[in-house]
């Protein structure tokens, strides 16, 4: 009987990408991946994937879920503060705590292997900005409208423990900065307020050949995760022969804000009319983080595949495909 991988969130922007590159990353013979959300769709049924609409935070919708041979599951669902219009903390605790309380009972249960878990970076945002190990304690603000999603994310992970100390679930714990992928729907909620995220600003300023600004001198550098490297990471775990862990998902490899800006440029501008660059030494740039990988490289065997250009081409080549059209559009 061929081994169970249950995607919890595979219908939302990063999970979509997961399940396809899962659905081609593990042997058919061996694995069947299934993909699970809280919406109604078929968008899955209908390229011959099983998929079950569930809502995490009511335990009994669970049931409806395949039981034999489930050998791990990729928890990715949960309300998120970048697309919160309205600040409501009790989303956090329902989807995090409670719904990830079911998925852990549904793992006991039905003796799944591991459970793989996407943690926020922003449980160790308040430490400088230089490389940040996978092993930090966390350190982060009280305040603000990230701080109760980070609280129960650190919950959750508390919750991890006791299942693996009292019931042997393996926990792999990834803890993610900006994931890179490219979606139809550009827009987040910063503080409730509907935004279009700077880099589809920035490629259509490229498009069009208009000015570009490079901030400060152009060194200010982060990490920047293509999606696919991501679901590496996570796909890996899956067969890996160790207890699990927690691990950084990132590159090892800082990418200028000069090198970002430059490369949308070559990437997305008319060859015979590119967009001008200013530098604006008067402004600074923040908010990136630079990731630790040795560990998710040593244990899993991770390699990173896409560097800075990859990374734009394939948002250039997303662009036309527009795959998940129907899942974000809808």
């Amino acid at each position: 009987m061929k081994k169970k991988i249950i995607i919890f969130g595979a219908t939302g922007n990063v999970g979509s990408y997961l399940f396809k590159y899962a659905t081609e990353f593990f042997d058919s013979e061996e694995y069947e991946v299934i993909a699970s959300g809280r919406r109604k769709t078929d968008f899955f049924t209908k390229r011959g994937y099983k998929y079950y609409p569930v809502d995490l935070t009511k335990g009994e919708e669970l049931e409806m879920l395949p039981t034999e041979n489930v050998y791990a599951v990729m928890l990715l669902a949960s309300e998120i503060p970048s697309y919160m219009e309205k600040y409501d903390a009790s989303k956090y605790i329902n989807s995090i705590i409670i719904g990830g309380y079911n998925v852990l009972e549904f793992c006991r249960k039905n003796q799944v292997n591991r459970i793989l878990y996407t943690q926020t970076v922003f449980d160790i945002s308040l430490y400088p900005h230089e490389v940040l190990a996978p092993d930090l304690k966390p350190n982060f603000s009280y305040t603000g409208d990230h701080a109760m999603y980070v609280i129960a994310k650190n919950t959750m992970l508390e919750m991890m423990e006791h299942y693996w100390q009292e019931y042997g679930l393996k926990k792999f714990v990834f803890r993610l900065p900006t994931i890179y992928s490219y979606s139809p729907y550009p827009y987040y909620f910063p503080k409730g307020i509907k935004t279009k995220r700077p880099v589809y600003l920035m490629i259509e300023k490229a498009m069009n050949s208009e000015p570009l600004e490079i901030y400060g001198d152009g060194s200010y550098a982060k990490d920047m995760v293509h999606v696919y490297d991501f679901s590496q990471e996570l796909c890996k775990a899956v067969e890996a022969k160790v207890e699990g862990g927690l691990y950084n998902i990132g590159t090892g490899i800082p990418v200028t804000i000069e090198e970002q800006i430059r490369t949308i440029v070559d990437v997305f501008s008319p060859k015979d009319n590119p967009s001008p660059i200013f530098y604006r030494r008067d402004k600074t740039c923040s908010g990136g983080f630079l990731m630790d990988i040795t560990n998710a490289r040593k244990d899993l065997g991770y390699v990173p595949k896409y560097n800075c250009r990859a990374l734009f081409e394939d948002y250039k080549y997303e662009m036309t495909v527009n795959r998940f059209a129907e899942l974000r559009l809808k």
